[in-house]
């Protein structure tokens, strides 16, 4: 009968050898080698878990940012400064076709020379344009009131304040100027006037000269405003030039339709800063 070798469990790397058998000292690095290797591991996992992990951001919505964005573009324009874009050439040279303005939202006292912005509609008389059919051109008229740029509910203009509520205003002078409550008003603002020439063509003549409108008076809460580029604008007096009488020819501009006074212009770059009174 063949002799039987007993077999018990190692101490090394929990292998079974030979009760005879010793291990060796390759065997015996390799278990080291193995020991530190699990040691490592297990201090990692242990140093990892221990340590909180960083709080996640959460990403706001693009959606969310326009929104703000939007919102916060609203309230300065409705409160602060609402910007505009000049239309024609009838402030000329004051303000010239595509130059940008800005208006005070915050300044109600107006006073004459100032550069007024206000809103109608598609005459004087009313406050709004008609609603469109579209639903997409009422969609970028909402946009536009939002933003300021772009079409609007409502059209705007800009003219000069020349007559305040209760005062009388005419033209012209034996110079060819205009009258507010019996006095010569300065204006060197003024750019290609109309055609008015002393003891030739004024008001006197015949025919009188279209720079000639009768005398007016402003209702309280109304004003009376007109183009620097007087040649070139439809103004508050247009349906009185050239008439020796007129009552009611002419049109004003109610106080509460006064976005408020130009501040500054901001376009072109080159022309940046305020305007002469």
């Amino acid at each position: 009968m063949p002799d039987l070798i007993r077999v018990a469990p190692s101490r090394w790397g929990g292998l079974i050898r030979p009760h005879a058998q010793r291990p060796t000292a390759r065997d015996v690095r390799r278990h080291v080698r193995r020991r530190r290797s699990r040691v490592t591991r297990v201090t990692d996992a242990g140093a990892a878990s221990d340590q909180p992990a960083p709080p996640r951001r959460r990403r706001v919505p693009w959606f969310t940012e326009v929104v703000v964005a939007l919102v916060a573009v609203a309230l300065v324009q409705a409160f602060l400064v609402k910007p505009f874009g000049v239309p024609s050439q009838s402030m000329e040279q004051t303000l010239h076709v595509g130059d940008r303005i800005l208006v005070n939202r915050l300044d109600h006292s107006v006073e004459r020379g100032d550069v007024v912005v206000f809103g109608h509609g598609d005459t004087w008389q009313e406050s709004r344009l008609p609603t469109a059919g579209n639903p997409l051109v009422r969609l970028a008229r909402w946009v536009g009131d939002l933003t300021g740029f772009g079409p609007s509910n409502t059209s705007y203009t800009v003219k000069r304040v020349i007559g305040l509520p209760g005062e009388r205003v005419s033209c012209c002078t034996a110079a060819g100027a205009v009258i507010v409550d019996g006095r010569a008003l300065e204006e060197p603002y003024l750019f290609e006037d109309l055609p008015f020439t002393p003891g030739e063509l004024d008001c006197s003549s015949t025919p009188r000269s279209t720079r000639c409108f009768p005398q007016v008076t402003v209702p309280q809460e109304n004003l009376l405003v007109l183009g620097d580029h007087r040649s070139e604008s439809a103004d508050s007096v247009l349906g009185c030039r050239g008439a020796a009488e007129g009552d009611g020819c002419a049109r004003f501009v109610p106080e509460n339709r006064v976005v408020g006074p130009v501040v500054l212009r901001f376009w072109p770059l080159g022309d940046l800063g305020g305007l002469s009174r």
